[in-house]
Formats: C-alpha cells, structure tokens, sequence
C-alpha cells in the first residue's frame, strides 16, 4: 500500500523541469499562491492513532513524503526536526523523499543518521537535463544514503546518466511533462536511458509520457488520464 503525506506544502520554483510544475497549475486553479509554504494539518500523520490505539498508518506502508513542496525547502528547516523524529519512531513504514534540493542534504540530516541513514528511508533525487544530472548525480552518488535512486522527471532532453549508474541505485524512473504548457518528451531519449539502466543491470520504469510525446518521429497529445497507462503499454519496464 502506498500513500502520500504532505507536511508542508508550497515551494519556490528551483530549475528548468519546475517551469510548468503541477503544483503550481493546481493551486492557480483555486487563486491559491503556491510560492508560499506552510504547514499543513497532516503534520503530524504518520503517528496519528485510532479509537484503538494503534496507528492509522499500517505496518509496511510506502509513505511518499512532502509531495506538493520538496523536504529540502529552506523554508522547512524549522519543522524538519520533527518530521525526522516520526520517520524514525515508524521504523515499520517506508518513507520515500523525491527532491531535487540534494545539495543541501547534509545540512538536513539528523544527528544520528550514521554511515547509511536510517534504514526505512529512501531518498530519490530529481533531474531533468544534463545540466541536473552533471550538477546533482555527482554529490548524490557520494551521499550516506542506504536506499537511492534517481527520477529523471521531467525528462526535458536526452541525458546520458552512464557515469553515475552503479550497484548503489535502487532504480531509476522516467516521466514526461504534463500540463497544457508540456514541453515535449521524445521516445527515443526514454529508451537510450532505458538501455543504460540495461547495460549495468539497474531497473528501469517508465511512469508516464507527458503531455505531447513524440515516437517515431511523429508528436502526440495525450490526454492526462491516459499519461501513465499509454507508459505502461509500452512494456519497457524492468
């Protein structure tokens, strides 16, 4: 079972694949402003309990954390401690952290997070074009982190990763851009990332096509809700 918990929510735009973040399209939709972050009444979910005593959040669950922000906001710095502290008292939950804030990750970790972090914490770092992946894929390979992988998302340009793949990285996902504004997502670059994940044994998923998705030679609008399901068709998951 999978899950998202959002702490926090609002962020600052930060590189080339937040231009038409969906955050951002969403929160405009209801006059919200999405630049502004702020703690939300889900803070503290992940040690909330029932009637029973026993948390609402099940054993073994995959917790998705800080969806609609990024856990490496400057702007969080003052609840993170708090937000560390659930993580390691629900050492039975898998907690996933999507950033592309990697930069600042050793001045985000607690004290006691040791040579390989805590062990229910998996830490995915974000990238969008060969400009990311020179500048975040070289300190994320070097960080103490037990679980890593990569999100190549949105997949801006074709990207050569090869140098920074090795036994270390869990898995590595692709995703085109959505929104009416979507730039585009080339099949062919999808499928050379797919061969190097190939070429050194790494599993390798396709998440969804995005918004105007060119295959052989020819460009395609799909639809939002057909986005994943048309990856999925393309059976080049390993």
């Amino acid at each position: 079972m999978s899950i998202v918990w959002n702490p926090w929510h609002g962020c600052e735009k930060y590189s080339a694949g937040c231009l038409n973040c969906y955050v951002y399209r969403r929160d405009e939709s209801i006059g919200k402003d999405a630049s502004i972050v702020y703690k939300t009444k889900s803070f503290d979910l992940p040690i909330r309990k029932d009637k029973k005593g026993e948390y609402k959040i099940k054993p073994y669950t995959e917790v998705f954390a800080v969806m609609t922000s990024d856990f490496f906001n400057e702007k969080a710095d003052l609840w993170r401690s708090e937000i560390w502290d659930m993580i390691k008292t629900r050492s039975d939950v898998e907690f996933i952290i999507i950033t592309k804030r990697i930069v600042r990750f050793k001045d985000c970790i607690p004290s006691d997070w040791g040579k390989n972090g805590y062990p229910n914490v998996s830490i995915v770092c974000t990238i969008e074009n060969q400009d990311t992946a020179d500048t975040r894929l070289p300190i994320f390979m070097n960080l103490p982190i037990k679980h890593k992988s990569i999100a190549v998302s949105p997949l801006l340009e074709r990207i050569d990763l090869s140098k920074y793949l090795d036994e270390t990285i869990k898995r590595v996902v692709v995703a085109g851009e959505s929104g009416n504004n979507a730039r585009i997502c080339n099949y062919e670059w999808v499928l050379d990332i797919k061969n190097q994940c190939n070429n050194i044994g790494i599993p390798f998923h396709f998440q969804q096509t995005g918004a105007r998705f060119i295959k052989d030679g020819k460009l395609y609008r799909i639809k939002r809700m057909y986005q994943h399901s048309q990856a999925r068709k393309a059976r080049i998951n390993t």
